[in-house]
């Protein structure tokens, strides 16, 4: 085998790692968490099918790779749950070193390309990069809300902490967001949500 391909099949060994990483999203059954590995086809199909709703035009030979590779850190970061602050102190500098190391693996040019594929997720920046955060935060809620809130209800959500965390996901797509609130107020209606914005709305 010559290096190259040495090293391409080195970094599929590796990655098949992603399999074992458990999210806190159930599948919409309810009867068992998501992978990361699920988690990422989840987001590549929906990128296929929901493109239509994207605020801009936005290049799918970019986003699927982008929400393929883009959870890959967790091999060596682990998962950051949405709503966990501690774990998003650290999650910025966990993730950068395990990317070096993940993504290291790989031929250089194959490499930098990936590397600079979860950047430009990360920086949120470019279309391809928020299409590809609508994807990743309305892809846990569609299945929150499939499996009767049953993540949200185990965590005591609120409904300050969905809209944290989903502040800038309207610039990728305004008419998924907007899904997103009717199903968010939905939840709230069914005692899944804590709604502890009622008094900034009055």
């Amino acid at each position: 085998m010559d290096e190259r391909l040495k090293q391409q099949m080195d970094f599929i060994l590796e990655v098949d790692k992603v399999k074992n990483i458990m999210r806190q999203t159930y599948l919409a059954d309810g009867k068992r968490k998501e992978n990361d590995a699920e988690h990422s086809w989840h987001l590549a199909l929906m990128a296929v099918l929901l493109k239509e709703y994207a605020n801009e035009e936005v290049d799918l030979a970019k986003v699927i790779p982008m929400v393929l590779v883009h959870d890959l850190v967790e091999i060596d970061a682990g998962d950051t749950y949405a709503y966990d602050e501690a774990g998003a102190a650290t999650k910025e500098e966990r993730e950068k070193k395990a990317a070096d190391r993940i993504y290291g693996i790989l031929p250089k040019d194959q490499g930098k390309w990936l590397y600079g594929l979860w950047q430009e997720f990360e920086a949120y920046e470019t279309p391809e990069a928020k299409f590809a955060h609508v994807l990743d935060n309305s892809q846990p809620l569609f299945l929150n809300d499939a499996s009767d809130g049953i993540s949200w209800t185990e965590h005591g959500v609120k409904k300050s902490q969905i809209y944290k965390r989903n502040r800038r996901t309207g610039e990728g797509s305004e008419k998924i967001w907007e899904y997103m609130q009717e199903l968010i107020e939905k939840h709230i209606r069914l005692g899944h949500v804590i709604d502890d914005m009622k008094e900034e709305q009055e």
